[in-house]
């Protein structure tokens, strides 16, 4: 059985998005930065798609995420930006949208979006029963993820800290609640691009 984790990139001042979203800036401005080490210009656009080759250290972490998901667990705004774009599944695994408006299945060339209506925990518990052996992605966006820590569901976080201060925006780590959250570190790997930090979440 896999693990439940979330990851995303963030500026150093711990931004996921930049400020002023809109149709023409669905990241916010400055946003789109942050997804330089997986979207190089000219370069390795494809590093998640199967069956490509990666090349260098953040095309790497790319692939060992591609290769670890079985599930990908999302916000509806996340599927409202990037349906399109994708033009199919983020990755080519079921994909479970938290919603607050139902929606049919919607089936694609890699697999099915499914809507939830019910939570965050009813998304993560049918995206673990879908991704068998491997793991459930809570990729986005940051308030699905912040949803997901403070129920308790995250066992790993990973954070692709990038060089750049966003100065406004949306925080990922804006985390509800009275406790603290315990973390180790269990991966570091460090490029021009983006410090990739991996923490495993202590029960």
């Amino acid at each position: 059985m896999g693990i439940v984790r979330v990851s995303a990139s963030v500026s150093l001042d711990g931004f996921s998005a930049g400020p002023d979203t809109s149709d023409a800036a669905p990241l916010g401005v400055g946003g789109e930065r942050l997804h330089r080490w997986l979207f190089p210009a000219g370069g390795d656009r494809d590093v998640a798609a199967a069956g490509t080759t990666p090349t260098g250290a953040d095309a790497a972490v790319a692939a060992e995420a591609f290769a670890r998901t079985g599930a990908v667990v999302v916000g509806r705004r996340t599927y409202d930006i990037g349906v399109e774009l994708w033009k199919d599944t983020p990755f080519p695994v079921p994909t479970f949208v938290v919603t607050h408006r139902p929606h049919e299945p919607r089936p694609m060339t890699s697999a099915t979006f499914t809507f939830v209506t019910d939570g965050v925990a009813s998304a993560v518990a049918q995206a673990v029963a879908a991704a068998g052996d491997r793991d459930v992605l809570v990729m986005g966006g940051a308030d699905v993820s912040r949803q997901a820590l403070t129920a308790g569901l995250v066992d790993e976080i990973t954070l692709n800290l990038v060089p750049v201060l966003l100065h406004r925006g949306e925080r990922l780590l804006d985390v509800d609640g009275d406790t603290t959250t315990e973390l180790v570190r269990t991966g570091l790997v460090a490029t021009d691009e983006a410090t990739h930090l991996t923490f495993r979440v202590v029960r």
